[in-house]
C-alpha cells in the first residue's frame, strides 16, 4: 500500500501507458530497495523484489503467498537468481554450493533458506579462508546472502596461529570437566567412531602416511591425561613413532564371517584406547577381498573429538590420499587457533566481566515447577547404564526436510534448532502432561567469544551443554514457534558461558550455585548435515556395519532420553535413546511418531500462504514486545 500510493500512484504518466513497463521497473525496484536497507536490518531486506498490479488474496482477504508468481528468471532487473560478478561472490557462491550441495546459489539467497545453519557456517567460514576470504561465522550470521558477504568480507590476513607441534600442558575445557565429573568407571572407553567403505584396491602404505600426517596436523589428536591427587592433568603430547595403524586380513572369510569377526575386531579396538599413554586414536583397514570393498574403521576418544571435528578430520583424510595417490606431497590446510591456545583462553574468559554479566540470566531463571518424566518402571533407574540403552530412530521424507530447511525458515526467520525444539517440547508436553520442559541442550561450542581465535580447522571436542527450561505460550503452533524461538535467543552467547561459569570461574560460590540448578533428565543434540556427496572423488563411502559399542556397556548413562538428530543424506533423523529398564519399547516409539507428526504440522503450518511475521529478536535496534509487533504488522495490513 505504501509503494502504491507514493512512489508508483503519482507517476504513472512518466512511464507511458503501461505502469507496469521494464522503465518503472529499472527505476522504482533500487529506490524501494534503497529505501528498506536504511530502515531494515539487513537479513530483513528481501533477496528479490517485484512489480505488481495488485496482490493476490485468499478469501479471508489476506495476501496469498502461495499464489505469488514466480519472478522472471530472465529478467534482468532483481530477480529471484542474480549471478555472482565480483571474484569474491564468485568464490562465496561455488562454496555454498559446494557445501550446501546445491546446484546454483544467487548472491541474494538467504543462507538459512537454502539448507545452512550453524555447523555449516563453520564450514564455509573454513573453505572461505582457505580461498583467501576473511569471514565470521557471526558475519556470516548478520549478513545471510553472498551479496552481503561479500561485502562486509576481507582479505585474509596472516594471523599467526601455531604451525608446528603444539605440546605442554592443557586447562581442561567445560565439556572436559564435565566428563571427568561423571566418574565413569571405563572413562577409556568413551568414544566416538566411523567405518567408511573404501576401493579394494587401496594402498595400506599410504594410509599408513596418511595417519601419520593428520596426527602430526591435528594435535588434540595426541592428548593425553594424568590423575594426581585432587584433579585430571591434560597434556598435548608430541610425535610418537607408533603409528596406531592396523591391517586386518579377512579375505578367505565368507562374508557372514567378515561381518562378524569385523564386529569383533572393532569392538576389541573400541575398548583398547589408553588416556594416560595413548593412543587416544585407532585406524583399522579390513580386507575382504579383491571384488569387495574394504572398510576403514577410524575409533577416536571423545576427548579429542565432536561432530565437526569429524568433518574436518575426513575431508583431510581424503584429500592426502587423493595426493599421495597422485604422487605428490601431503598439503593440509594451514592450521588454526590451537585447541591448547583455546583452553586457556576460556579460563581467562571465565574471569572476565562479560562472562560474570551472563551469570545472572543463569540464576535468574524459573527453574522450579520442573515435572519428573513418567517411568514405566521406576525400579529400573538403578541399572540406567549404557549396556541397557536402546535406540529407536524417526524420519522425515527428503521432500518433507527439503521443505523443512529452505521453506519453514522463512515464515518466522527461524533457525532449524527454533523448529526442532518445538517439536520437542509440544510432544513431550502431551506426554509429561506439562508445557514446561527442561533440557540439556547441546551446541557445537565454536563460540567467537575472542577477534583473534579462529576455530574453523581445529580438532577437538568443543561441545557447549546447558540446561534450557522451555515453556509453551500457547496451544497455537505457530505462537508456539515464535516463543520457543524468543526463549532461545535469550540465551546468551548460545549458552557457552554456563559451562564456563560452572566449571571455569574462579569463584568457589558461583561453581556451587550453578551445580545446585535442576537436573534435567533430557539431552538434545542437532549434529547437522552430513552427505557423502564429498567423498565420492576417491571413491569412499560412509556404510552402516556395526563398529561395536562406542561407550563402555558398563557407563553409566547421564540422562532417562537422549535425544541426537541429524541430516544425513537429505533426510532428517531423530535419535531417540532410552533405557528398556525404565520405558517401555512402545512408549518411546510413540513418542517419537508424535514427534515427527508434530514436525509434519509445523512444516505444513509455515508453508501456508497466509502465515508469516517477525518476533523482538529481528530487531536488534529496538526493543519490541510480540504484541506491539502484531499490533504494527495488523495497522499496516489496514
Amino acid at each position: 500500500p505504501l509503494t502504491q500510493k507514493s512512489l508508483v500512484a503519482g507517476n504513472w504518466e512518466n512511464y507511458g501507458n503501461n505502469p507496469l513497463s521494464s522503465q518503472l521497473r529499472k527505476e522504482l525496484i533500487p529506490k524501494l530497495r534503497e529505501y528498506l536497507e536504511s530502515r531494515l536490518p539487513e537479513y530483513m531486506v528481501p533477496s528479490g523484489l517485484m512489480v505488481l498490479s495488485q496482490l493476490p488474496l485468499t478469501p479471508n482477504g489476506k495476501v496469498d503467498r502461495k499464489a505469488l508468481p514466480v519472478p522472471d528468471m530472465a529478467s534482468s532487473v532483481l530477480t529471484e537468481y542474480v549471478a555472482p560478478e565480483t571474484e569474491t561472490e564468485k568464490l562465496l557462491s561455488e562454496i555454498w554450493r559446494e557445501v550446501l550441495g546445491i546446484e546454483k546459489v544467487g548472491i541474494h539467497d538467504n543462507f538459512f533458506e537454502v539448507g545452512g545453519d550453524s555447523i555449516i557456517s563453520i564450514q564455509i567460514v573454513a573453505r572461505a579462508q582457505e580461498a583467501g576470504i576473511q569471514l565470521t561465522t557471526k558475519q556470516l550470521f548478520q549478513n545471510q546472502t553472498i551479496a552481503e558477504q561479500a561485502a562486509v568480507a576481507g582479505v585474509l590476513t596472516n594471523v599467526q596461529h601455531q604451525q608446528g607441534i603444539v605440546t605442554g600442558e592443557i586447562p581442561l575445557t567445560p565439556i572436559q570437566h564435565w566428563f571427568f565429573e561423571q566418574n565413569l568407571q571405563q572413562m577409556y572407553h568413551f568414544n566416538q567412531s566411523m567405518l567408511l567403505s573404501v576401493s579394494p584396491q587401496i594402498e595400506p602404505d599410504l594410509l599408513f602416511q596418511v595417519v601419520e600426517k593428520i596426527l602430526e596436523h591435528h594435535d588434540a589428536l595426541r592428548l593425553r591425561y594424568h590423575k594426581t591427587s585432587n584433579y585430571w592433568q591434560q597434556i598435548n603430547s608430541g610425535l610418537s613413532e607408533r603409528i596406531p595403524f592396523q591391517v586386518v586380513d579377512l579375505s578367505k572369510f565368507s562374508e557372514n564371517e567378515q561381518l562378524s569377526l569385523l564386529e569383533e575386531t572393532a569392538t576389541r579396538q573400541q575398548a583398547s584406547l589408553n588416556l594416560t599413554d595413548g593412543p587416544i586414536m585407532g585406524v583399522v583397514l579390513f580386507n575382504l577381498g579383491n571384488q569387495t570393498e574394504a572398510r576403514l574403521l577410524i575409533i577416536i576418544h571423545h576427548l579429542a573429538v565432536d561432530g565437526v571435528s569429524w568433518r574436518i578430520l575426513l575431508e583431510d583424510l581424503f584429500e592426502a590420499y587423493n595426493q599421495l595417490s597422485k604422487g605428490e606431497t601431503i598439503k593440509l590446510p594451514r592450521k588454526t587457533t590451537a585447541f591448547q591456545d583455546w583452553a586457556v583462553r576460556l579460563v581467562e574468559y571465565g574471569q572476565s566481566q562479560k562472562c560474570q554479566k551472563e551469570l545472572e540470566y543463569w540464576l535468574d531463571q524459573p527453574w522450579s515447577g520442573i515435572v519428573s518424566l513418567p517411568m514405566d518402571y521406576p525400579e529400573g533407574q538403578a541399572n540406567n547404564t549404557m549396556g541397557n540403552a536402546v535406540n529407536v530412530t524417526g524420519r522425515l521424507s527428503q521432500e518433507e526436510t527439503k521443505a523443512l530447511l529452505q521453506e519453514v525458515p522463512s515464515a518466522y526467520n527461524t533457525q532449524i534448532n527454533d523448529v526442532l525444539l518445538t517439536a520437542l517440547v509440544v510432544s513431550l508436553g502431551d506426554w509429561i502432561g506439562t508445557e514446561t520442559v527442561l533440557i540439556d541442550l547441546e551446541g557445537h561450542g565454536r563460540e567467537e567469544l575472542f577477534a583473534d581465535v579462529d576455530l574453523s580447522r581445529t580438532v577437538g571436542w568443543f561441545t557447549s551443554m546447558f540446561p534450557v527450561k522451555l515453556q509453551l505460550s500457547s496451544e497455537d503452533i505457530g505462537e508456539a514457534l515464535k516463543s520457543i524461538k524468543e526463549q532461545l535467543r535469550q540465551i546468551p552467547e548460545r549458552g557457552i558461558g554456563y559451562g564456563i561459569l560452572r566449571y571455569l570461574s574462579p569463584d568457589k560460590n558461583i561453581r556451587i550455585q550453578l551445580a545446585a540448578l535442576p537436573k534435567a533428565e533430557i539431552s538434545f543434540n542437532y549434529l547437522g548435515q552430513f552427505n557423502s556427496s564429498q567423498f565420492q572423488k576417491v571413491g569412499w563411502q560412509t556404510t552402516r556395519d556395526s563398529t561395536g559399542p562406542n561407550q563402555s556397556i558398563q557407563g553409566n548413562r547421564t540422562h532417562l532420553l537422549g535425544i541426537n538428530s541429524l541430516i544425513a543424506e537429505g533426510q532428517l533423523q531423530i535419535i531417540w535413546t532410552y533405557n528398556s529398564c525404565i520405558h517401555k519399547d512402545t512408549t518411546i516409539a510413540n513418542l517419537a511418531e508424535k514427534y515427527i507428526q508434530t514436525l509434519r504440522n509445523l512444516i505444513i503450518y509455515c508453508q501456508s500462504p497466509e502465515v508469516g511475521g517477525y518476533t523482538p529478536s529481528d530487531f536488534s535496534t529496538v526493543e519490541l514486545t510480540q504484541e506491539e509487533i502484531e499490533n504494527i504488522i495488523t495497522e499496516i495490513g489496514d
